[in-house]
């Protein structure tokens, strides 16, 4: 067999590798997709072994990315001291945001707590580098913003990953991105993305925990399709789509 007719052969076994999964595969898939949760006040101060952290940031090392970009970063945060200048950064910004609503909310709001950054005994950073593949890439020519897009699914991936290890994760959103930039020493053109909160915790919420506040129902799903155009929704009998979505309403129930 000639040179090229091996090549050709390794590079149509690449193509063609199919890998099938199992329904014991689909269900851990989807039960640890609905029983993700932001966890903010359950955490244990038991570390987080290295292989543990190791695997749940392979996962995210693996997302998508447009263009192959990889634009993500991973700062992993175990001093207290940056611990305690990123919580006082938190509270600042929490104040502001807790007079933005109106008296009744403001005291749920209030009650609600919103972050585990002191609490947790790995803090992590997750960062986009917008310059990182250049300054053309592929498939962000004309959405500038899909290194963004791409750092998110990093953080998506990361999440479901540590559920699946038995960890816990919040999302701190409530700071103000220059303060990650002062206290961190994040460069200019980096933009951190995520500042998340991991570590082991006592139980995960059977909810999420503003469905639980009662601060926001989940939407119904029939409701967010839409056909073709802005707006176009279709009613159970108009549609199989709809019908199944309607049937399949008791679906996540199956794996809680």
């Amino acid at each position: 067999m000639e040179k090229r007719d091996v090549d050709k052969s390794a590079e149509n076994s690449q193509l063609m590798q199919n890998i099938e999964f199992s329904q014991e595969d689909k269900d851990g898939l989807y039960k640890t997709i609905f029983n993700r949760r932001d966890v903010r006040g359950q955490f244990k101060p038991d570390p987080i072994p290295a292989e543990v952290l190791a695997r749940i940031l392979t996962a995210a090392h693996h997302a998508p990315s447009v263009g192959f970009m990889q634009p993500w970063n991973f700062m992993v945060i175990k001093s207290h001291q940056v611990k305690k200048s990123i919580h006082q950064a938190f509270s600042e910004a929490n104040e502001e945001a807790a007079q933005m609503f109106e008296d009744e909310k403001q005291k749920t709001y209030r009650s609600l707590k919103l972050e585990g950054i002191l609490e947790a005994p790995i803090n992590l950073c997750i960062t986009c580098d917008k310059n990182k593949a250049g300054p053309v890439v592929i498939g962000r020519t004309h959405i500038k913003t899909m290194d963004l897009y791409s750092s998110v699914c990093a953080v998506q991936n990361l999440w479901l990953a540590a559920r699946a290890e038995g960890v816990g994760l919040g999302w701190v959103s409530i700071i103000k991105q220059q303060a990650l930039h002062s206290i961190l020493g994040i460069p200019k053109g980096v933009v951190p993305v995520a500042y998340l909160c991991l570590g082991y915790v006592s139980d995960f919420y059977k909810k999420p925990e503003l469905e639980t506040a009662n601060w926001r129902e989940r939407l119904p799903l029939a409701e967010q399709v839409y056909f073709d155009q802005w707006q176009d929704t279709r009613e159970r009998g108009q549609d199989e789509l709809i019908h199944q979505l309607y049937e399949h309403e008791g679906f996540v129930n199956q794996y809680k």
